[in-house]
């Protein structure tokens, strides 16, 4: 796969990189389910053995185990090794509710718990997960700590995730943030007004989540299978996984399907293809529970659509959103 700078730093990504929220398992707030590891070791193999050269997880994608299952998937690994990306700020408690904590010990705690469960002794990207809900001054504490540990060695680069301009200027103040992470896709697109065009404009790289909708793009999710969704399933508390907006989604798929289908590519491809089409955009975070849903949305990084098929696209959506 081809490759491309992350932002001013020297981390040279492919444009699919593994997200490893899903595998981290149920027993949390925003779980995807119960996860077997052997499949999610397999998904990450297949991944890496497809080209992806990056994984992106967080300490509290399944309190921990996530962490865990790309260690012991990059202990298997006899590949070049691939960068490791993770996060800070949200911890849990013993029923897996999750909570901010943007103090300087908090952080430093989950910068040294995450390399022993990585087992790794530099983190490639270290990402504050979200910005405090009250906007205050936590946002620069947990950034001149996330700073100072950069400058430490123990993380190589810093960024942000989930910040809007406002928030990302007053990180600026103290250490430029070396990417961005906000979640993009067809059916959510408000990025595009500010925050992405900002980004390029300081140079900082993008790297989004959730390309193909938390699984609603794939073209494998059925009214039938949304309504199975068990409890412990996040997305069965979505709106977007429920009528009306299921109805409008599932038809959005329908168009993707036929675009994909003129380059023998599946909807979820095309999904992420459209979100790699902008310009702000470095790579897309993409998700796989098994070795064959891997198979099915790693190399989406090489359809390139034609201006007339982003048209079509973007048509597509307006009308599905409209309805």
């Amino acid at each position: 796969m081809d490759t491309r700078k992350l932002g001013n730093s020297d981390l040279q990504i492919t444009a699919v990189g593994y997200g490893a929220w899903a595998i981290g398992g149920s027993g949390w707030d925003f779980a995807w389910g119960h996860q077997e590891d052997a499949d999610s070791i397999a998904a990450i193999h297949r991944s890496l053995e497809l080209g992806v050269n990056w994984i992106d997880t967080a300490p509290v994608y399944g309190v921990g185990h996530s962490e865990k299952v790309v260690a012991q998937a990059l202990e298997d690994w006899r590949g070049p090794r691939p960068y490791v990306f993770t996060k800070c700020v949200l911890r849990w408690d013993d029923q897996g509710h999750v909570t901010q904590n943007h103090t300087a010990a908090s952080i430093r705690r989950e910068c040294e718990d995450s390399l022993r469960r990585l087992q790794v002794e530099v983190i490639d990207l270290y990402q504050m997960h979200w910005p405090p809900s009250d906007n205050g001054p936590g946002l620069e504490e947990a950034w001149r700590t996330m700073a100072a540990l950069h400058k430490e060695g123990k993380v190589r680069w810093i960024g942000v995730s989930n910040f809007d301009v406002a928030q990302i200027q007053r990180a600026e103040k103290i250490a430029m943030p070396r990417s961005l992470q906000p979640p993009y896709s067809l059916i959510r697109r408000q990025v595009e007004k500010e925050i992405l065009p900002y980004s390029k404009q300081q140079g900082i790289g993008v790297i989004t989540y959730a390309p193909m909708a938390s699984g609603l793009l794939t073209g494998a999710m059925t009214r039938e299978r949304a309504a199975a969704l068990p409890s412990d399933d996040f997305r069965s508390k979505s709106p977007e996984f429920r009528e009306p907006r299921l109805s409008k989604n599932i038809d959005l798929v329908e168009r993707l399907r036929r675009v994909g289908a003129r380059h023998g590519r599946n909807p979820g491809e095309v999904a992420i293809a459209w979100v790699l089409s902008n310009p702000a955009v470095t790579g897309a975070i993409v998700g796989a529970r098994n070795a064959k849903q891997a198979e099915g949305v790693m190399r989406a990084g090489e359809l390139k659509l034609t201006p007339e098929e982003i048209m079509e696209i973007e048509g597509a959506a307006a009308v599905a959103a409209a309805r």
